[in-house]
């Protein structure tokens, strides 16, 4: 395997987490606050569906030429 396909199956897994993470916050309305302000939930709709979107390109882009 090589490095090239090492860094995107990284990077495409890691995009993987984060979309999991944004569908658990909005599964289990957990709160997060920075700085003092609570922060709405409505993005993370936005961020699990382009974190992904990426994760499945990326994946894609791995596994070679279509």
């Amino acid at each position: 395997m090589s490095s090239r396909v090492l860094g995107l199956r990284v990077a495409g897994t890691v995009f993987a987490i984060v979309c999991i993470a944004h569908i658990w916050r909005l599964l289990t309305h957990t709160a997060v606050i920075i700085g003092g302000t609570p922060i709405p939930s409505w993005p993370s709709v936005f961020a699990a569906i382009f974190s992904g979107a990426l994760s499945l390109w990326i994946w894609k882009l791995a596994s070679g030429p279509a």
